[in-house]
């Protein structure tokens, strides 16, 4: 293990760098994982991180946290000051363990049952939730087209819990590559879709497509739809945010799925 002490030590000044900058993440292709289970849910499916930061008040304290040290080469393992460790945090209440990881490569590019396409959802809370929705419902892929936050930001990993892990997920698709290539229907989520949801044949292959939070779904995307649903709601306010109505989309799905077999 080596311990650092100072801020101005060249390997930490790049790992603030890392943990502070969506651009150097993304120009790195590095992910920043904090706390024992997210890091777990890593090492289960890829194997050790590249790195392991532990904050040196943390060190002994539980043995998930020991587990993950014996996990990590030695020469991986960072002990930091609990004031530098501080520096790092991306939460109020830091968890006192976190990780510099590889992001994971989709092992094919599309899927070929059910996946989800998600298309400019900007709030990363909503895609680190919808992309545990969808893990949840036995998905293989969350597709990401431009516009949506950073997968592999601190706050969608957080809101995720580990799901990223349990999908491929492909960012910066181009519509037209998966309209070509999805072997199934492509189903738009829409606000005054053609058929509700609870009507609709969502059997696999299918391809949900949800949309932006204000905007709803791009007319590119619209125009490649096969089919489009609604979520009927009888009340005065139309309330749903994208993770909500992609839940009960997705799930509707499962019940379908389960129905049929």
């Amino acid at each position: 293990m080596r311990h650092i002490s100072s801020s101005d030590n060249p390997a930490w000044k790049s790992l603030v760098r890392l943990c502070h900058s969506g651009r150097e993440r993304r120009k790195q292709n590095r992910c920043v994982l904090e706390g024992a289970h997210t890091i777990q849910s890593y090492v289960e499916r890829f194997g050790s991180p590249e790195q392991l930061v532990v904050d040196e008040t943390t060190l002994q304290k539980g043995a998930e946290n020991t587990r993950l040290r014996d996990a990590v080469a030695p020469g991986s393992v960072i002990v930091a000051t609990h004031a530098l460790f501080d520096e790092l945090a991306q939460t109020a209440s830091p968890s006192g363990i976190l990780a510099v990881a590889e992001v994971p490569k989709a092992r094919t590019p599309l899927p070929t049952a059910f996946g989800l396409l998600l298309d400019d959802i900007q709030d990363p809370g909503n895609v680190g939730t919808i992309l545990r929705i969808a893990a949840a419902a036995g998905a293989s892929h969350v597709l990401l087209t431009p516009g949506c936050a950073f997968a592999w930001s601190p706050k969608v990993l957080r809101a995720a819990q580990g799901a990223h892990f349990y999908l491929d997920i492909v960012e910066s698709v181009e519509l037209s590559r998966v309209a070509s290539a999805f072997p199934g229907r492509m189903v738009a989520a829409l606000p005054r879709g053609t058929t509700p949801v609870f009507e609709a044949d969502l059997r696999s292959p299918v391809l949900l497509m949800i949309g932006n939070e204000g905007a709803g779904l791009s007319d590119a995307a619209i125009e490649l739809a096969h089919a489009s649903v609604r979520i009927p709601m009888p009340g005065a306010f139309e309330s749903l945010n994208a993770a909500t109505a992609a839940a009960i989309c997705v799930f509707e799905k499962v019940r379908q799925d389960a129905v049929a077999r």
